[in-house]
């Protein structure tokens, strides 16, 4: 016996609040297999759970697109940091900068590692600490970095920056999009079950079953033969 399953996708529970809402349009409202007050409610969420899936595939675009451009930033942005920091360490090991104004930059005096930069958040403070540490080095007469200068290391830090927040203002509105198309979850699973439910009860005495499958097949319902079922039934028949 075949059996049926609900849509566990958005884009299934679409179809099926569709597929009732055609059959409406196409045939005699006072001999549809569906209530009316139960149609008009399902025309209704239609218009907002696609309203809301669409937004959220928008927000889900425009985060993705710009994601892409942003990790050629944060790529750059963590390059000039380290290799600013090494240049520095090098200077100081020449002799060149004064170990003890490491302090400036945040860094320990008797290290020559470069902090982790693995994560973006990171990055924003390894950044402004350098940009920040080089600038009151140098106003105390220090002589600057070269190669990188902290003049180039500040435009990239500045264009990754300001894609960084606009990267998360981009997730922010993605996740409250998608917080609000799964709040409408229950509501169309609550409502294609109703349909299904009222559907197959308008059918329930038609035979064969093919035929009534069929029937119910016209509003969307969605079945399921287990493994061999359909061929035996053919047999049978």
């Amino acid at each position: 016996m075949p059996y049926r399953r609900l849509p566990n996708t958005d884009q299934a529970r679409i179809r099926a609040l569709k597929a009732v809402v055609a059959k409406a349009d196409t045939h005699n409202l006072y001999n549809l297999a569906v209530s009316l007050k139960t149609l008009t409610e399902a025309r209704n969420f239609l218009m907002r759970f696609e309203a809301a899936q669409s937004y959220y595939a928008q927000c889900f675009e425009r985060q993705s697109q710009a994601g892409r451009k942003h990790q050629a930033n944060v790529k750059m942005a963590r390059l000039y940091v380290s290799h600013f920091i090494q240049v520095l360490n090098l200077a100081v090991i020449r002799s060149e900068v004064r170990a003890a104004h490491k302090s400036y930059y945040g860094l320990p005096a008797d290290s020559s590692n470069v902090p982790d930069l693995s994560t973006e958040a990171a990055l924003v403070e390894w950044g402004r600490k350098i940009i920040d540490g080089e600038t009151k080095r140098t106003s105390q007469g220090g002589i600057p970095i070269y190669n990188p200068t902290i003049a180039k290391v500040r435009v990239h830090y500045d264009i990754f920056t300001d894609s960084y927040d606009r990267q998360k203002n981009l997730q922010a509105l993605t996740a409250r999009s998608l917080d609000s198309l799964s709040a409408m979850r229950t509501t169309a699973d609550e409502l294609i079950l109703d349909i299904w439910n009222q559907v197959e009860k308008k059918f329930e005495d038609v035979s064969p079953n093919e035929k009534r499958l069929e029937l119910c097949r016209d509003y969307g319902l969605i079945y399921y033969y287990r493994t061999g079922e359909k061929r035996i039934e053919k047999v049978n028949e």
